[in-house]
């Protein structure tokens, strides 16, 4: 079935979408262009991606950053200069 009719997805899209790690209709958006043009299908995108099914809603939910960095992943800029 369609989610988005001006772009074609499909709710097993917006599924597969999540599962990679989009959790908000914004990351959908980004991953597949649904809700970025007429906008009706934002609220079925919210519907399917449910609420608490993200890790990172879950560590903002318990204060924690969102967004982290390991101190390996963090390029050394000292070097670029």
């Amino acid at each position: 079935m369609y989610v988005c009719s001006c772009f074609g997805v499909t709710e097993k899209q917006v599924k597969e979408h999540a599962e990679a790690g989009a959790c908000t209709p914004r990351q959908i958006a980004s991953a597949s262009k649904a809700g970025t043009d007429c906008g009706s299908c934002v609220r079925h995108i919210q519907a399917l991606l449910g609420r608490g099914n993200c890790p990172r809603r879950e560590l903002l939910d318990r204060g924690a950053p969102a967004l982290t960095a390991e101190v390996s992943e963090v390029p050394d800029l000292s070097e670029a200069a």
